[in-house]
């Protein structure tokens, strides 16, 4: 089988066509995901960069695999079985690779994050520029198309290509972001529910949208009202357009060889990305549903039925459980994924029951979600404004608008019981010693890495106000 997986940063489903977005943002994304398997419950086990992508490269949650956050405590990726590789605990491409799998990355992800053990299992590590991410999707074909001209034809393939332009900052051609200008933009958030953010004062809220001091005309200095949101928007959206046109230059490049048909596709993200939600604007900054929910796409020659649509709750470590599967392997034990490709061949499945995930670098929160109720618990809010436990009816306020934790105690205590009883199955485990979060929410970034240079961009700003809040608040 010849595999490509497209990795793009940043991406959330209600922004593709094939999810129902009005805008025409993924045409070639749309007509990939026509011939396969649509799934419309995918979710990050953690976020956001470096815990998904961990997850990603071992199959295991945050919580097993340490590396929780971005840098300092709750940041070292560890093996329960230390410095050996081993069946149980194998790494996923090292597995790919026992299958007779050529393992193949574009990704400036390890060198961006100093993350060592993205490099492990590669056949082909391609860091294609040196611009630690970011870079734009035409860079990324620059390297990719000529590689596939050279081996596409060959067998048992698995090239995993990262785009990275839904990502801030959106450095692509402005009039990607241009051409929606005519286009209605989705109604939330409201002139009215901006108007009330305006207040807010951390990282990327509507007064203060960039930690960047330079950023390109694709995004507005601020988000002060409904115009400069559509500006936002536009300049997402172009990204998400840019990258799929690049899409479509992969998939012709496969026409030319002749093998468009028999490419297995998968198509995800890391995380996603807030727009609005929680007052956080081109930020994923939280283990809320705008952040940790994915697109998944699987087209698979010979397995996947065209126009598929399922509807059960999966991880993204259950993809690449899925994909070792797929591959002739059984899933390692020591493996937080489960595999699903029964679904793929059109037979009964169910999903998860329910997902817990999680999020430690801006703000350290569990959240657990089942088909109707998402949960939160915040350990530690960070820069944001976050209650300690809140609860959103999915089915009637997707936006997550209104905590209704104190209407429905029963559904709390539910859900605080399924949080418990899933930290008590994995810290129970066999040589873990402590919970990467709390490790987090004791040394937080922002109190020795991120409190001062805040402090001091507010100061440049000129909001004293804010400033001597934050540094009177986190000093205490």
């Amino acid at each position: 089988m010849r595999m490509i997986y497209l990795d793009i940063d940043s991406l959330r489903p209600d922004h593709m066509g094939c999810y129902g977005y009005a805008r025409n943002t993924t045409p070639n994304i749309d007509a990939i995901a026509a011939k396969g398997v649509r799934f419309n419950h995918c979710y990050c086990a953690s976020s956001p960069c470096v815990p998904s992508r961990a997850s990603f490269m071992s199959g295991r949650f945050a919580v097993n695999h340490g590396a929780m956050t971005h840098w300092g405590p709750g940041y070292d990726f560890y093996y329960p079985e230390g410095e050996t590789h081993s069946e149980t605990y194998a790494f996923f491409t090292r597995r790919l690779r026992e299958a007779g799998y050529r393992t193949v990355t574009f990704s400036s992800f390890g060198d961006r994050h100093h993350a060592w053990w993205y490099f492990a299992g590669w056949n082909e590590v391609h860091t294609h520029t040196l611009k630690e991410g970011n870079e734009d999707a035409d860079e990324v074909n620059a390297a990719v198309i000529p590689w596939l001209r050279s081996h596409g034809l060959e067998e048992n393939y698995f090239l995993h290509i990262q785009y990275w332009d839904p990502h801030t900052l959106y450095t692509y051609p402005q009039e990607f972001a241009e051409q929606w200008r005519e286009h209605p933009a989705k109604p939330y958030p409201s002139e009215e529910e901006i108007a009330a953010h305006q207040t807010d004062r951390f990282p990327h809220s509507a007064a203060y949208l960039h930690t960047d001091r330079v950023f390109p005309a694709t995004m507005p200095n601020r988000i002060a009202n409904r115009k400069d949101y559509i500006d936002l928007l536009n300049g997402y959206d172009g990204g998400i357009s840019y990258m799929d046109k690049h899409v479509g230059e992969i998939v012709q490049t496969l026409h030319e060889l002749g093998i468009q048909d028999e490419v297995c596709f998968i198509i995800s993200a890391d995380h996603g990305e807030s727009l609005g939600e929680h007052g956080i604007y081109a930020e994923h900054a939280s283990a809320t549903e705008s952040v940790h929910h994915l697109p998944l796409i699987i087209k698979a020659p010979g397995i996947t039925k065209p126009g598929t649509v399922v509807n059960g709750l999966i991880y993204n470590v259950d993809v690449v459980a899925t994909i070792t599967d797929l591959a002739g392997l059984p899933v390692p034990s020591g493996w937080d994924g489960a595999s699903f490709s029964a679904v793929l061949r059109g037979e009964h499945w169910q999903g998860r029951d329910y997902l817990v995930m999680d999020h430690a670098l801006y703000t350290c929160q569990r959240a657990v979600r089942d088909q109707k109720w998402y949960f939160i618990r915040t350990y530690h809010p960070g820069l944001y404004n976050f209650e300690p436990v809140s609860l959103y009816d999915m089915e009637h306020d997707p936006n997550q608008t209104t905590n209704v934790a104190d209407l429905h105690p029963d559904i709390v205590k539910e859900m605080d019981h399924r949080l418990s009883q899933w930290l008590h199955e994995h810290l129970g485990k066999p040589g873990h010693s402590t919970d990467p979060l709390q490790k987090v929410v004791e040394t937080g970034p922002w109190k020795y890495v991120t409190l001062e240079d805040w402090v001091q961009r507010l100061r440049d700003k000129g909001d004293h106000e804010a400033a001597n809040h934050y540094a009177g608040v986190y000093r205490d």
